[in-house]
């Protein structure tokens, strides 16, 4: 039924030849595949993948098994003479779909070399959007629907260097995604926590059976994952959510008050952030609060 459904709602699209497909699959719950990914998974005439037996055992839960010859490993330590195979295949005219063991390729998993070799070569490179742990985790996250985001994947393994990049994290006013595995995961939430109150939505399991998301204070996450033993277990999507916006200090505000009734807005700020160091976008609120009250007071007298 399913890929009958597929072949109705997609077949009519043109799938062009010598070109590499790049497929997202499901982060955990097989029903999560798209229409148009189990066309082309069934279309391709190879598929090239991170782990060939977890991809063999996804494509059979759909009824699209493949010979072995059919699939080629491509995975983080052989990606770039991988590439090489496929561009091989591309070069007689043939389709490949590449597939990552779970949710879309080359965001934190292999597939970047591939599609930049692929591209290199003059072949087409069509990507099937579909299941992301990132954009999963966002999604309830319940964060502002304006707010920029960063994606930043998984910090460095060593204390001190994760240390380095939670400081820099800080400073950032974007929400940031990151992603953990479970043996460090202990490790990140004590690392977090210097952040303080600043809210961090964890999402475990994203999709599975188990899944679980819960938003806490990042000084909190540390006691929160002790309060259960199932909570260090599973695959974590995080998002730290923008720091709060900061009034800025008085100084910051005389210098707009000076600049604002000489200059256009966007040119007082910008000579604002200058002279005061402070960033552009908080010194922009500002003077978007400062505007009207002043031109009320200029039109007075």
């Amino acid at each position: 039924m399913a890929l009958r459904a597929a072949h109705e709602a997609a077949a009519t699209q043109h799938y062009p030849q010598a070109a590499l497909y790049v497929v997202a699959t499901p982060i955990g719950n097989l029903a999560d595949i798209g229409l148009r990914a189990l066309h082309v998974l069934q279309l391709v005439d190879a598929v090239a993948c991170e782990d060939t037996r977890h991809t063999q055992s996804l494509l059979r839960a759909y009824g699209l098994e493949r010979p072995g010859a059919q699939l080629m490993a491509a995975h983080q330590h052989n990606e770039a003479e991988a590439a090489q195979t496929v561009l091989a295949r591309l070069q007689q005219g043939q389709r490949v779909a590449y597939v990552s063991d779970a949710g879309t390729p080359a965001l934190s998993d292999p597939g970047a070399r591939l599609v930049a070799a692929a591209r290199a070569g003059g072949f087409a490179v069509v990507p099937l959007p579909g299941a992301s742990s990132v954009t999963t985790a966002l999604s309830v996250a319940g964060i502002a629907d304006d707010a920029a985001f960063v994606f930043m994947g998984f910090l460095p393994s060593k204390a001190g260097e994760r240390d380095a990049a939670v400081q820099a994290l800080e400073a950032d006013p974007r929400a940031v995604v990151l992603l953990e595995a479970p043996h460090r995961i202990e490790a990140l939430a004590r690392a977090l926590a210097a952040l303080g109150a600043r809210p961090v939505t964890v999402g475990r399991e994203l999709t599975k059976q188990f899944e679980e998301i819960a938003t806490v204070a990042a000084q909190e996450l540390p006691s929160w994952l002790a309060a259960q033993a199932t909570r260090t277990r599973g695959e974590f999507a995080l998002v730290v959510h923008p720091a709060p916006a900061q009034a800025a200090p008085q100084e910051d505000l005389r210098v707009l008050k000076l600049l604002l009734p000489e200059l256009p807005l966007k040119t007082a700020v910008r000579l604002a952030a200058e002279i005061t160091g402070q960033p552009r976008n908080a010194l922009y609120a500002q003077a978007l609060r400062l505007k009207p009250q002043q031109d009320e007071e200029a039109g007075e007298n």
